[in-house]
């Protein structure tokens, strides 16, 4: 790969991974429902006005609207809202992968590698270790909502995979559409309407700066550079450098906002990245061992 599509990789990695530090600023001044509805209001508009649609079926357009827009995002706030710390968020969202395997076998009918597999089994006893303290610094809730944010990022991929090739921002900003509204009932539902008139009157511009950041940096910039990278070169040489992302996450957390690591978190941490890692390399690491065997 080029060293300028390497800097591009670079500066998408850096870009989403802070971006778990900038939705703790969000969150400190907006409820998280709300946060989600003004994000992708500010994807979607004014950019669906000169962006052409995708072509695909509305149904198509609302079903990945409704998982990785809406789903991983209302679960993913609410978790960190509700005590997960950024940096573990980043890497915890990455049980994606798993959840993704795990829907293609369900069903498209995929069969499991055996690097998934125990890929997967090295990840959940990292998840496991990070949820077995007392919940001092984890809420088991707040993990088990980071996990919901990850299967519908997963979901989110086995719909997307129907749709052959199709401009990814536009399918980001057309996508952008379907959250508002939902985002909005919530947040009138769990959140209270005087809430969300105190929270917007109250309006800092920490929160106006995290809105930005959320909706044009991590969203819109974040996935033309990555569809541009796809264009150039394979998945296969794109795709891991989001392995990357937890890295930015956790480092930045920890530098911004000092967020520290217990031994046990640390541990746990460094199994799920451990199994993403093989679940991502395992399978090509074990055929040229069996190539130099041979």
């Amino acid at each position: 790969m080029p060293l300028k599509d390497l800097l591009i990789a670079l500066v998408v990695i850096v870009a989403w991974g802070v971006n778990f530090v900038v939705i703790k600023v969000g969150l400190d001044g907006l409820p998280p429902m709300l946060l989600g509805a003004l994000r992708f209001l500010l994807v979607a508009f004014p950019a669906v006005l000169v962006i052409k649609r995708p072509n695909l079926p509305w149904r198509w357009l609302i079903a990945y609207g409704a998982t990785i827009s809406l789903g991983q995002f209302a679960f993913l706030f609410q978790a960190m809202y509700s005590g997960m710390p950024p940096g573990l968020a980043s890497l915890i969202l990455q049980s994606q992968a798993f959840f993704t395997l795990g829907f293609a076998a369900l069903f498209l009918g995929e069969r499991l590698r055996v690097a998934s597999v125990l890929g997967l089994l090295v990840a959940a006893s990292g998840l496991a270790l990070i949820g077995s303290e007392d919940g001092s610094h984890v809420p088991v809730l707040a993990l088990v909502l980071t996990l919901c944010g990850g299967a519908m990022w997963g979901l989110g991929n086995i719909i997307t995979r129907r749709f052959g090739s199709v401009n990814l921002v536009a399918l980001v900003i057309w996508g952008g559409l379907i959250p508002p509204l939902p985002f909005l009932l919530l947040s009138w539902w769990l959140e209270g309407p005087q809430r969300i008139g105190h929270a917007l009157a109250n309006i800092g511009w920490s929160s106006v700066f995290a809105l930005a950041y959320l909706a044009f940096v991590a969203t819109i910039i974040g996935y033309s550079l990555w569809s541009t990278l796809l264009s150039r070169h394979p998945a296969g040489k794109v795709a891991p450098f989001s392995l990357l992302v937890p890295v930015i996450g956790l480092s930045s957390s920890a530098l911004l906002l000092g967020e520290r690591l217990s031994t046990v978190q640390g541990w746990g941490a460094l199994l799920v990245m451990a199994g993403l890692l093989v679940n991502v390399f395992g399978a090509r690491i074990g055929q040229r061992l069996l190539a130099a065997r041979g």
